[in-house]
This record gives C-alpha cells, structure tokens and sequence, in this order.
C-alpha cells in the first residue's frame, strides 16, 4: 500500500504541471490582459483632457504610440514597457511560466496585481467564508442524503419512494440563486418576514458579543445561504445511493445471508452497506471541491459573502494572473490530494480492496 501511495504522490507532479500549463496557455491567449487593463484605465483617464487638445495634436499623439496593445493609441511607449515590467511581460511567455511554477513548489504565490496583498493572504482572508458554506453544506447533504437514499431502496417502489423522489427532483431542478432568491423574499424582509439577516457572514457588533452570542449570530447569518447552497445537492447523493443499495441487495451474498437466518439490520449494515459506500466514496473528492470552492459564487453574490468564488470570478474579470493561477493551483493540488484519500478510503472501508494487486 505504502509504495502505491508513493506511486501516486510522483504521478501528481506531471498531473499538476499538465494542468497548469494548460491552463496558463488558454489563459495567456484570452484578450484583455493585465496590461490591456491598465491602459483602459489610462485612456479613460487621458479622454478626459483629450477633449481639450486639437485635432493635429490628438493625431500626431496618437500616431506616436503604436503597440500591440488594444487602446495603447497615445500612450508613451515607455510608460507601456514600465507597466510591462511590472507585471513581468518583459519576458517570454515560457520563462514565466516556469518561473512561476518554480516559487509555486515553495508556495510563494507572489502578490496580486490589483490587490495590494499577496495572493496567499487573500486566499487565506476569503476561506473562511468559503470552508463554512462548503462545511455545512457537505455536512447537511450527507446526514440527510445517505439516509434517505438506504430507506428508499429499502423502500423501493413504495409511496415514500415515489413522494421523496418528486420532491428531490422538484429541489433539483431549482437553481440555487433562484432559491436564494425566494429565500431572502420571505424570511430576509423582501415581502413576508424578517427573521434572517441579508449580509455578511457575522454581525458588525460580533467582536462585542459573549462567545454563545457569537455562535448564535454565526448560525443566524448562515442559516440563509446554506439552505439555499443545498437545496440541489440533495437528488444526486440521493439516487447514487439508492441505486448502490438496491444493486447490492439484489445480489446473491444478500439472498444468502438471508438464508442464513441473519437479520435484516445485520444484513444491511453489516454487508450491503460496505459495498454500497464504494461508489458514493469514489465520488466525495469531485463533490467536495465543487461544494467547497466551485458551487457558491451566485450565493456569496446574494448575500454579500465575500468567499473564494467571489474572489475568483473577479480575478478572471480584472486579468488578476497571480490570483487566478494561485487559487487553481491550491484547488487542484487538494483536488489531487482528496482523490488520493478516497483512494485509501476504499481500503478502510473495504479491506478486501488491494491497489497493489492490481499494479501487478
């Protein structure tokens, strides 16, 4: 086990370098760069005054900036190549990347290009926020999915069967900012009630309260958001595991514990449901990052949460290099990471399982 679990941390090292690559390849070719970014905001700025100059003046500045830049018309070539240096465009698009890979291997992310932080301390800054909609979200999913989905394929076929699944598929197809939405219609003081804060993750007062005052207030502003970031979850978890069960049972291990006089407890719990798990395991590293990094953007939005998603959709927008790459290089490495521990997971839960075997 322990020379598979080596096999796979060296496997991670061109896993990780292939997507980065690719990614900063796609990233490099989509328009509207860093640089671009500033010099709309210098041209936005020089429009200003422009309006003042004549019309031979206004050409002959505009003829004396020529670059490869959009919007760079009349902006000193050297102002440009300081920004480029900045930035660290002055070199090849290669050196950088490998530049780049070589300070993420010591976890040096740099600092943003907008932000005046680095990009680890934004990261570190908005995970809060992230890790408690994901945490409770994952929590909350769990505890009722895995349940649920054992008795309707206990159940199958029965009116709790067919009630449960109407009502699942019904929260599925509800797109979580439209259930959001709703929710801040009712009980956020939209049309009916006011019974939950719209903003924020805690109170402006927090700091003040007694530490039981503090987890009330913590509940309270979270009630909201997490509601509504699990209203879609619940289906896929759900049929995964029923289906898992109902598979399971049908097999002639089942029958013949069955026979055996074993009751139905022991025979659910006790061999079924080790089987059934594998599949569902298999499947908690994808669910756990799109939970916690991938699935709260729309929600933060709503309700004023300022988390990884919101964080890295605005590094996309403003071209934020450092922060886009840092953020997909964490995400992917834990991503690399969690599929390994399932890995190992269908060990604990299933001992017959032998990764060794199957490298033979």
């Amino acid at each position: 086990m322990w020379s598979y679990i080596v096999r796979r941390l060296l496997l991670m090292i061109p896993t990780l370098f292939g997507i980065m690559l690719l990614n900063f390849i796609i990233v490099q070719a989509a328009p509207g760069g860093p640089v671009e970014q500033v010099l709309a905001q210098l041209d936005g700025l020089d429009s200003q005054s422009s309006t003042r100059l004549g019309a031979s003046e206004q050409t002959e500045l505009q003829s004396s900036g020529d670059s490869e830049y959009r919007g760079a018309q009349g902006i000193d070539p050297e102002l440009i190549a300081e920004i480029e240096r900045q930035f660290g465009f002055d070199k090849p698009a290669h050196e950088r990347f490998f530049q780049m890979i070589g300070n993420y291997m010591t976890f040096d992310f740099g600092d943003s290009f907008f932000r005046d932080q680095s990009v680890l301390d934004l990261i570190l800054e908005k995970m809060p926020v992230s890790i408690s909609l994901g945490l409770w979200t994952t929590l909350i999913v769990y505890a009722v999915s895995i349940p649920l989905g054992i008795r309707k394929a206990v159940q199958h076929g029965s009116q709790f069967d067919l009630w449960s699944s109407s009502v699942i598929i019904v929260g599925y197809a509800i797109p979580n900012f439209l259930f959001a939405i709703m929710l801040i219609v009712v009980f956020a003081g939209g049309s009916y009630f006011d019974w939950f804060p719209l903003r924020g993750l805690t109170s402006e007062n927090f700091d003040q309260m007694s530490p039981l005052e503090q987890v009330g207030d913590y509940l309270w502003h979270i009630t909201l958001p997490v509601l509504a970031s699990v209203i879609s979850s619940f289906a896929t978890l759900t049929m995964l595991t029923k289906n898992s069960f109902l598979d399971e049972i049908n097999k002639q291990y089942v029958m013949t514990a069955r026979a055996k006089g074993t009751s139905e407890h022991r025979v659910l719990y006790g061999h079924v449901f080790r089987n059934a798990m594998l599949l569902i395991i298999a499947g908690m590293p994808a669910a756990l990052i799109g939970i916690f990094f991938s699935s709260s953007l729309l929600i933060e939005v709503i309700f004023s949460l300022d988390g990884l998603g919101l964080l890295g959709f605005e590094a996309v927008m403003q071209r934020d290099y450092p922060v886009i790459f840092g953020t997909l290089y964490i995400f992917t490495l834990i991503g690399l990471i969690l599929k390994l521990v399932s890995d190992i997971t269908y060990i604990l839960v299933d001992p017959r399982i032998s990764f060794e075997a199957q490298n033979q």
